[in-house]
């Protein structure tokens, strides 16, 4: 396993490379969550707060573990 780092947003960031764009093949709300709503104003509470989290310090974080998980 190696480390790159590549240019996301404009910005330089580090990413194990065997991990590098499969974020939504690991998250729990791209895997089928009725509450997840993407750029709509009734996305998931939990999942916006964490995508703005995300958007503050520029990284990626897939939900592995939720409470509010809802399947479509």
């Amino acid at each position: 396993m190696a480390i790159v780092k590549y240019e996301h947003h404009g910005e330089f960031v580090c990413v194990r490379d065997d991990l590098k764009g499969k974020h939504r093949q690991h998250c729990l709300c791209y895997a089928g969550c009725a509450r997840f709503k993407p750029e709509k104003p009734d996305n998931c509470i939990i999942a916006q707060a964490l995508y703005s989290l995300c958007v503050i310090h520029n990284v990626t974080t897939p939900v592995w573990e939720c409470p509010e998980y809802f399947p479509i």
